[in-house]
């Protein structure tokens, strides 16, 4: 008699210790599927954006890209799109000036390019920020709790260039007043 609710036992407690496994085999799996529909509309969009993107090699949920057409005050933007595993699509867009990006760090100005940075992210498109190395750059994050926004990656992928006229704004903090 005893071993009846023991089996059981042992048979429920097998269950609930699977399911986080499968919990997470459907998260990994959604993330993937993301990954691969971003990598389908980046293709389609190539023609048109002049940003011809990889999958990194470092990270197989990211895309790298560089933007060079089009541009005045930057020397390019490399763009990095990452899909995390919370369930988002997460912007990161390095502006490049004198080869380089542009470090927090380094400039001429820091103080009066955080306070820039505040600013433009109070008022424009996409927010600006400062990684932990001390990079700066624009960015943008999609949840995906309402499905797969390929709109509004669209808008966003577009609007990379509109940032160019900012680093303008930025380069006497960058480089210092009259250069």
């Amino acid at each position: 008699m005893r071993r009846i609710p023991l089996v059981v036992f042992f048979a429920l407690a097998m269950t609930l210790a699977a399911s986080p496994v499968q919990g997470e085999q459907n998260e990994s799996a959604a993330r993937i599927r993301t990954r691969e529909q971003v990598g389908q509309l980046l293709e389609r969009l190539r023609p048109s954006l002049h940003i011809t993107f990889r999958q990194s090699e470092k990270q197989p949920f990211n895309f790298v890209g560089l933007l060079k057409k089009g541009l005045t005050h930057a020397e390019s933007f490399e763009v990095v799109i990452g899909v995390t595993q919370n369930r988002t699509i997460g912007f990161r867009i390095y502006p490049r000036h004198k080869s380089g990006y542009i470090n927090i760090d380094t400039v001429k100005n820091g103080p009066g390019l955080m306070r820039l940075l505040l600013r433009l992210s109070d008022s424009a498109f996409l927010f600006w920020g400062v990684d932990p190395s001390g990079d700066i750059f624009t960015g943008y994050t999609f949840t995906l709790e309402s499905g797969f926004p390929e709109e509004s990656l669209r808008i966003v992928l577009r609007s990379i260039v509109n940032s160019d006229k900012f680093i303008g704004e930025m380069k006497p903090m960058i480089d210092g007043p009259g250069q």
